[in-house]
C-alpha cells in the first residue's frame, strides 16, 4: 500500500468482525510504532496490550464510572456531550472490539502527550498497512481504580494517553469532508 493509499485507508472504526488479532501481528505492529519520533529520542510510550474482552469492558465501565463522576462534580466539562451513552449501561467505550492497546508514559514528562501521539499515529498507519482498523478512544483513558490499572500493568507514575481499539474492521467508513490546510502566513 503506498503512503496516499495508506493516509485515505486511516479512518477511525467502531465497528469489529468477531475475529481475534493474533498476538505476532500485534507485536509486529508495535514494532513499527517504535519508529515514532519522541521528543529527545527519549522513547518514553510503554504499552498494555488487552485481548480479554471481559476485562475490555471492565475498563469501559471504569471509565464510565469515572467520567459519571467527574459530570457530577464539574457538569460543563466536555464530556457533557456523552452523558446519555455513559449512562447507558450497554453502552462499551471500547465498542466490543477485540484488542485495546493502552499507550502510556510517565505522567511528570513534559513531552508526554505528544510522544504518545505520534507513537499513536504510526501504530494506527502500521495496522491499516496490515489491513486492521483502530480508533483513538478517547473515553477509555479514565481509568482510575488503582486495582484494576495494577491489574493491566499501569505502574503508579504512569498515565495512560492513548487507548486505541484495533480489530478486523466490518467495513471501512468515507473519510468526513476535509478542509484545505489552513495557512496563516507563509513567509
Amino acid at each position: 500500500m503506498d503512503f496516499e493509499t495508506l493516509l485515505i485507508n486511516r479512518r477511525s472504526v467502531r465497528n469489529y468482525r468477531d475475529k481475534e488479532v493474533p498476538l505476532p501481528l500485534i507485536e509486529t505492529i508495535l514494532e513499527d510504532t517504535c519508529l515514532a519520533p519522541t521528543a529527545g529520542n527519549r522513547q518514553p510510550c510503554r504499552f498494555v496490550v488487552i485481548r480479554d474482552r471481559a476485562l475490555i469492558k471492565r475498563l469501559s465501565d471504569d471509565s464510565k464510572r469515572s467520567l459519571r463522576d467527574d459530570l457530577t462534580r464539574t457538569p460543563d466539562i466536555p464530556a457533557k456531550r456523552h452523558e446519555e451513552r455513559l449512562n447507558n449501561e450497554a453502552f462499551n467505550v471500547f465498542y466490543n472490539a477485540p484488542c485495546l492497546i493502552y499507550i502510556i508514559g510517565p505522567d511528570d514528562l513534559p513531552s508526554l502527550n505528544v510522544d504518545c501521539g505520534l507513537t499513536a499515529a504510526y501504530l494506527m498507519f502500521s495496522a491499516t498497512a496490515r489491513g486492521l482498523a483502530t480508533c483513538w478512544i478517547g473515553l477509555g483513558a479514565y481509568v482510575r481504580d488503582r486495582r484494576l490499572l495494577d491489574e493491566i500493568g499501569v505502574p503508579e507514575g504512569q498515565r495512560i494517553v492513548a487507548p486505541i481499539i484495533l480489530g478486523y474492521p466490518e467495513a471501512i467508513p468515507t473519510a468526513a469532508e476535509r478542509h484545505p490546510p489552513a495557512i496563516v502566513k507563509a513567509l
